[in-house]
This record gives C-alpha cells, structure tokens and sequence, in this order.
C-alpha cells in the first residue's frame, strides 16, 4: 500500500509590497529630527520620544483638535449643575 503525497508548493507574488526606505527621514513637531526604517521616504509626526511626557518625566497638555476647550466646557458645565442641586436642596430645607 502506497500513499501518493501531492505537495502544492504556492510562491509568493511578485510586485505587491511597497518600497522599504531603511533611512526614512522622521520629523517631529518639537523640532527633532531621527531616521528609521519605513514605506513611507519622510513623515511629519506630532510627538515623539524627545518630547513625549512619559520619557521626559514633564507634564505637557496637548491640544488636538479642540479637546482640551471641550473638557473643560464639560467640567464647568458639571460644576455648575452640582451647584443648582446643591441650591435647590437648600431652599427645600428653608
């Protein structure tokens, strides 16, 4: 009794994945500037490990698209609605 192995060998394709650039140029908002390897020749970032707050050890607020207004609108208006509570308890006691 012979069993017969059929092996279907399947090759990668050719021509599908992008240009690697083993020095792409990176360019942070801070002003630094450092090569790594990437698809991509130059990239804008906002933060990186120069002026990130985890690895600087310095407390930084970053604003992105209005987020930090937002917040603090929403802590105000918390405030503000604990304050009315708090009033309105007040003058059912009285």
């Amino acid at each position: 009794m012979h069993i017969i192995i059929k092996l279907i060998v399947k090759t990668m394709k050719d021509n599908i994945h992008p240009k690697y650039y083993p020095k792409a140029k990176i360019i942070c908002a801070c002003g630094a500037k450092f090569e790594v390897g990437s698809t991509q020749p130059e990239m804008h970032v906002e933060i990186c490990s120069s002026c990130h707050p985890f690895y600087t050890g310095k407390q930084k607020l970053i604003d992105t698209t209005g987020r930090l207004e937002r917040y603090q609108k929403m802590v105000a208006k918390s405030k503000t609605i604990k304050e009315t509570k708090k009033t309105k308890k007040a003058k059912k006691k009285a």
